[in-house]
């Protein structure tokens, strides 16, 4: 499969995808024109029994806006996790993208995926963002107090494009970014974002793509990092202090090579992450020091599970944690999250796991029942999210679930 995608040279990462074209999962890609070795499927694999049943991915278009919980515990005295049902609809009806202090956000499966931004106490909509024909809405929506930035892409035809949009939440107008002289142009479909924080790649004078950190409110940015045409920078993961990213190099070639490296966001330079194997590393996240990663080679035939290792410091020696879900490493308050495919008496099912520096092994937070499948957690104002689809017998319907992580 190409590594490009289409003229933006994206992978559609966090690709939000309508139930319609929720099978494409299944078969590893994220768009019919995406699908390179960096498109990891941003939904779990479907589980045992439940042949082509997946759940989409979050978004929403309320008729009316949709309830939600307005506080989530910060877990028990004994520090296990809490958790909150905050949104439970159809499968195929709304689904969860964040929820902000003052916001929920929903994407619905419609094939544009149409997100809403509702006011959690009014409950109004502020914001009902529709893409026009042959775009579609991608994933996540950085969100603060005042400001929304809603991305979608066209990959299909001769003429792909990506658009980004900063909306005012006080008065629902709304800005193209692609107007902001300061603020570099968007490349590539795939943003990192971590409340009001976000990294993403683009195209400076020289061809080069570039890491780019970016305010929401501000809109200033800095570049932290350049590669030569025809490498790419690709997924940004943005925790409380980091930005963790992957260069590829030589693309399509037999020297093809993907790296990872990291960033403060107080300013400086990148550094690499030392890699378990030379060139397949995929995703990671990195907090106070300690990096999370995976790897997984590009002609690897199942891309959905990857070797994930920890390291506590950039010194110390690296430590296995065996296999986890693709591209589900996100870092969340105190701790970095990702998402293992697990076996419980002979049955199929999927854990939420954590780490932060100071912890000997990883913690189990959420595991699924049987015949439920779960989107990667996102993160906003110290709260994962995680939304899980129930596909077994009976009724079918998803869930959003929130917990503190503080």
């Amino acid at each position: 499969m190409p590594d490009r995608h289409g003229s933006s040279r994206g992978r559609g990462r966090h690709l939000l995808i309508p139930v319609a074209a929720v099978a494409l999962l299944a078969a590893g890609c994220s768009g019919s024109n995406s699908g390179s070795p960096e498109s990891a499927p941003s939904v779990s694999p479907t589980p045992s029994g439940t042949p082509g049943s997946t759940p989409p991915r979050p978004g929403g278009t309320p008729s009316q806006p949709p309830e939600s919980t307005p506080t989530v515990s910060p877990g028990t005295p004994s520090g296990k996790p809490v958790w909150t049902k905050i949104l439970r609809q159809p499968v195929d009806g709304q689904h969860i993208v964040t929820q902000q202090r003052k916001y929920l956000v929903t994407r619905g499966s419609d094939e544009a995926g149409t997100t809403t931004v509702t006011d959690r106490a009014s409950r109004k909509v502020v914001v009902r963002h529709a893409p026009p024909t042959g775009f579609v809405a991608q994933s996540p929506v950085v969100i603060d107090d005042r400001w929304a930035l809603i991305e979608e892409i066209r990959s299909d035809g001769p003429n792909p494009q990506i658009r980004a949009y900063r909306y005012d939440l006080s008065t629902g107008a709304r800005t193209d970014l692609a107007t902001q002289r300061a603020l570099p142009r968007i490349s590539e479909p795939e943003i990192g974002a971590y409340d009001g924080t976000f990294a993403y790649s683009s195209t400076d004078a020289k061809k080069r793509s570039c890491l780019v950190i970016a305010a929401l409110d501000t809109l200033a940015a800095r570049t932290v990092m350049c590669v030569p045409d025809p490498g790419y920078i690709a997924d940004p993961v943005v925790s409380a202090d980091s930005v963790t990213f992957s260069t590829i190099t030589a693309p399509q070639s037999p020297q093809r090579c993907k790296r990872l490296f990291t960033a403060p966001l107080a300013g400086g330079s990148a550094r690499p992450i030392a890699a378990g194997r030379n060139c397949i590393q995929w995703s990671g996240a990195t907090l106070r020091g300690a990096t999370i990663w995976s790897e997984i080679g590009a002609d690897d035939p199942d891309q959905y599970q990857s070797r994930a290792y920890l390291r506590e410091s950039p010194g110390a020696a690296a430590r296995s944690l065996g296999t986890i879900v693709t591209d589900t490493i996100v870092a969340c308050g105190n701790w970095i999250h990702w998402e293992v495919r697990a076996m419980r008496n002979g049955v199929e099912t999927y854990q939420l796991q954590r780490w932060q520096p100071g912890l000997a092994r990883p913690q189990v937070i959420y595991s699924t029942p049987p015949d439920t499948a779960i989107t990667a957690p996102t993160c906003q104002n110290n709260t994962i999210f995680v939304e899980a689809a129930h596909l077994g017998g009976g009724t079918k319907y998803t869930e959003a679930l929130a917990t503190g992580t503080a």
